[in-house]
């Protein structure tokens, strides 16, 4: 099956100097990223800091992205958690808006989890909601929650529950894993976590990526999207490699926080919930470096 390749952005969360969400910032950093020319976002996940989120921020947040206009259509908001009612109240809360899809974590607390009953989560979930319209997009980052999703999980789920699960995000970083997943599911869209492993996901039958550099280079990814195939494909590539690389070599999610910061000429971007801290000036000489390449002369 050919899935049209697409860029999702897992949108960062700003906070406020008293830690609570910055609705107006969230929201203006997710129409930025549009305009940029991401075909979507998916709000609440790692990158998002949604594990340090309630469940009544998480909805208030989606809330406001769809008030602001932003169609619901281009959403696949996270609503993991490790408490199975908690995910079905965001999973409720966001097939209300009519998102595209919703992007879910295994319950992640409780190790070793049995086949059997991971498969009962999901398996929960999917009942308590209740509907054919619910497209769920499995999000696999063994490497932060210690508990996988197999190919033999993505299976029972595909067979008990037909057209419901409708995607993977595998954030593994093991492509082998991401091939088989491909290999053994056409029909669904998975995709990859890094831009850096694009063109061989969409090689093999994937959808894409959800990368959290995105947050900060939409446009050098979007190219990277347009150039497959043809001859520019491989100095797109190591583009967008390079600017992933420098990221991988700094606390990930206080970088891009702090990248945007300084691209909107707005410290409070910077801003993180604990336990992650916001970048000290030992790392300023990687964030000029990250805004060079990714905007040039279009920042301070």
């Amino acid at each position: 099956m050919i899935h049209q390749t697409r860029l999702f952005v897992p949108a960062i969360t700003p906070f406020k100097a008293d830690l609570s969400v910055d609705t107006a910032r969230f929201v203006a950093h997710c129409k930025l990223l549009l305009e940029d020319g991401a075909d979507g976002l998916a709000p609440f996940g790692t990158t998002s800091e949604a594990t340090s989120m309630s469940v009544a921020e998480r909805m208030s947040a989606l809330d406001a992205l769809v008030d602001a206009g932003i169609p619901a259509t281009r959403l696949i908001p996270g609503t993991g958690c490790s408490a199975l009612p908690d995910s079905i109240a965001l999973t409720r809360h966001a097939l209300a808006h009519g998102v595209r899809g919703t992007l879910t974590l295994p319950p992640f607390f409780y190790k070793p989890v049995s086949p059997d009953g991971l498969f009962a989560s999901y398996a929960r979930l999917i009942e308590a909601v209740g509907s054919d319209s619910l497209r769920l997009y499995l999000y696999h980052i063994p490497q932060m929650t210690g508990v996988g999703i197999t190919l033999d999980l993505i299976g029972r789920l595909t067979t008990e529950f037909p057209g419901i699960v409708a995607g993977l995000k595998d954030s593994s970083g093991n492509w082998d894993n991401t091939a088989a997943v491909i290999a053994a599911f056409p029909e669904i869209e998975t995709y990859s976590a890094s831009e850096s492993l694009l063109v061989r996901n969409v090689a093999a039958g994937g959808a894409g990526c959800i990368s959290a550099s995105a947050n900060v280079n939409v446009a050098g990814i979007m190219a990277l999207i347009r150039a497959l195939g043809t001859p520019d494909e491989a100095a797109r590539l190591e583009a967008v490699g390079v600017i992933r690389a420098l990221f991988e070599q700094v606390p990930l999610i206080p970088a891009i926080k702090a990248t945007v910061a300084r691209r909107l000429s707005d410290p409070d971007y910077a801003i993180t919930r604990p336990p992650l801290m916001r970048l000290d000036a030992s790392h300023d000489a990687a964030i000029l470096r990250a805004c060079a390449l990714c905007f040039g002369g279009n920042t301070p």
